[in-house]
């Protein structure tokens, strides 16, 4: 699942998924660092160009945040009629880097799959609940807690976790790095679009 739908307020409203690092896209890197999962949802605007057989999905309301996108993310894969797979990665779009933290937290799942999933720490000890893997079950059940407890709209996304079992496994330097504002796209040398 990958979330790509933010108003990018601190770029101007420049959408981060049009981003350019490396003559690949944001949206594009995140597309393949989820390379190999059995089903992948794009949360935000329907982008130009998706793998075949990729879904979207909108959060309703738009711009509600990402905790109501991973609600939507999560309907959407089972609407899709697919298998439900036991594990879902959710990544941002705005992670250049991400791809690097993917095995981190499979492996981390491997040595304790009893776990309700694994938040990516940065390098400087944040839990980063949008470079993940989480059990569906426990997911789905941590929405329906936060949707019983109030809206979803702009909640914060630890409060659909806050009754999973989670592990945090450390992901390489620079594998958490967002980009927010223009400053920190300079810094990772993301740009604007194709030059």
């Amino acid at each position: 699942m990958i979330l790509a739908g933010g108003r990018s307020s601190r770029l101007g409203g420049v959408p981060k998924s049009g981003l350019v690092y490396d003559g690949a896209t944001l949206l594009e890197r995140a597309v393949a660092a989820a390379r190999g999962a059995g089903a992948l949802v794009v949360v935000g605007p329907r982008p130009d160009a998706l793998p075949a057989g990729a879904l979207t999905v909108r959060e309703d309301p738009p711009f509600a945040g990402p905790a109501a996108a991973i609600a939507a993310g999560l309907d959407e894969l089972e609407r899709s009629g697919r298998p439900p797979a036991p594990w879902v990665l959710v990544l941002a779009c705005d992670m250049p880097h991400a791809a690097a933290a993917v095995p981190v937290l499979l492996a981390a799942l491997d040595a304790e799959p009893e776990a309700d999933g694994v938040l990516g720490l940065s390098a400087d000890g944040r839990k980063q609940p949008l470079l993940a893997v989480y059990s569906t079950a426990a997911l789905h059940r941590g929405v329906r807690e936060r949707a019983q407890a109030g809206t979803l709209t702009n909640a914060p996304v630890f409060s659909l976790l806050a009754s999973l079992d989670l592990l945090t496994a450390a992901v390489p330097e620079h594998a958490a790095d967002d980009v927010d504002t223009w400053d920190d796209a300079a810094a990772l040398g993301v740009h604007g679009g194709p030059s």
